[in-house]
């Protein structure tokens, strides 16, 4: 079997525990930075096909987006066709689906899609043949919400097996890296926006502790200008953020489903922004963790409170979550169905304008 993966960070770290019990050649697609480095090991080729978006303050164009897509979407084609493609699998809500999946159709090749954002998903998985959800509960929801046909329950997320198997660096390494004993960790990821940025520095500098920045979806160079307090500093270029947030006393973090399955796991005091995606399984998730969810101008004071979320059931729940997708995968011939389709498409799509 020869399948092809498009991921991001946190949906690499997801398709990991899979793939490497599929007995499968692996061809590696990989969007943003990062992820090569992550997933390239388990892949027999590994292409970047571009960039997530949201790496500086300002947004593009809608003309301008649309090239940029345009132009990734012919680049999976390319490292795509000719190749004999059994299955593509895509995961999460991001751009790098939305162009997996289109390229998929044009090349006829089947996709299974791992979906783990619910709320607010890519309208193109109403193209996929197959689609997974953590519970029944979420299915529930896409059926009735988007009409989608295809849902398979796995029971959790895969991620956080890749998650509970890390080595991670020693943490005292680590703090004498960065000259600290102590110090809390911030990341700007996929839920806040440009405009949110000063406002959260401003809520961090108040709390006077030494604190890592980690930009992620967001240029350094931008990050810095937002900062006033020599007590912050901004990382460059990747980073391992696992050992990093272990080996921190806390993280604030305007990010999804993957950092709160991280701190989940590896049971690190969090607190998550509120961000622009209100409705989100990573709220649900944290909510359940008891990882608390909130607004901008609340952060500093609810460091007094910060708590250590109970993960105690992510990791079994994952180790369920993998095995019943490489059942799915190993049977994908007799459970593929045809897509969802249209109806389903124009759902989520008037659904997502919710959401920006």
């Amino acid at each position: 079997m020869k399948i092809a993966v498009l991921a991001e960070m946190a949906p690499a770290k997801a398709f990991i525990p899979i793939i490497k019990q599929l007995d499968a050649e692996i061809i590696g697609l990989t969007h943003g930075h990062g992820v090569k480095e992550i997933i390239g090991e388990y892949c027999t080729e590994v292409h970047s096909i571009g960039q997530s978006r949201g790496h500086g303050a300002q947004k593009n164009s809608n003309s301008k987006i649309a090239s940029l897509v345009m132009k990734d979407i012919w680049s999976v084609i390319r490292y795509l066709k000719g190749k004999n493609i059994d299955l593509l699998l895509t995961c999460g809500n991001a751009g790098d689906v939305r162009k997996g999946i289109s390229a998929s159709k044009v090349l006829r090749i089947p996709n299974l899609h791992i979906e783990q954002d619910i709320y607010n998903p890519i309208e193109m998985i109403a193209f996929s043949n197959l689609i997974t959800v953590p519970s029944e509960q979420y299915r529930d929801y896409v059926v009735d919400k988007y009409g989608l046909k295809n849902v398979h329950v796995v029971g959790g997320y895969p991620m956080a097996v890749y998650v509970n198997e890390l080595s991670l660096e020693d943490s005292e390494t680590i703090k004498a890296r960065y000259l600290w004993d102590d110090f809390i960790l911030l990341v700007f990821g996929g839920d806040v926006k440009g405009e949110d940025i000063p406002k959260i520095i401003k809520q961090v500098e108040l709390l006077d502790r030494n604190v890592l920045v980690v930009p992620f979806r967001f240029s350094t160079k931008y990050v810095k200008n937002c900062i006033n307090s020599s007590k912050l500093k901004v990382l460059d270029g990747y980073v391992e953020l696992p050992s990093l947030m272990k080996a921190s006393s806390g993280v604030i973090y305007g990010a999804g489903m993957g950092l709160t399955i991280e701190a989940g796991v590896l049971s690190i005091p969090s607190i998550k922004i509120a961000g622009f995606h209100r409705e989100h399984s990573s709220v649900d998730l944290a909510n359940e963790m008891g990882i608390d969810v909130v607004d901008i101008s609340d952060i500093s004071s609810s460091m007094d409170n910060i708590k250590i979320p109970n993960g105690k059931l992510l990791v079994n729940n994952g180790e369920k979550a993998v095995n019943n997708i490489l059942n799915i995968l190993n049977n994908f011939k007799e459970l593929k169905t045809n897509s969802s389709g249209l109806n389903s498409f124009r759902s989520i799509w008037k659904a997502r304008s919710e959401f920006k």
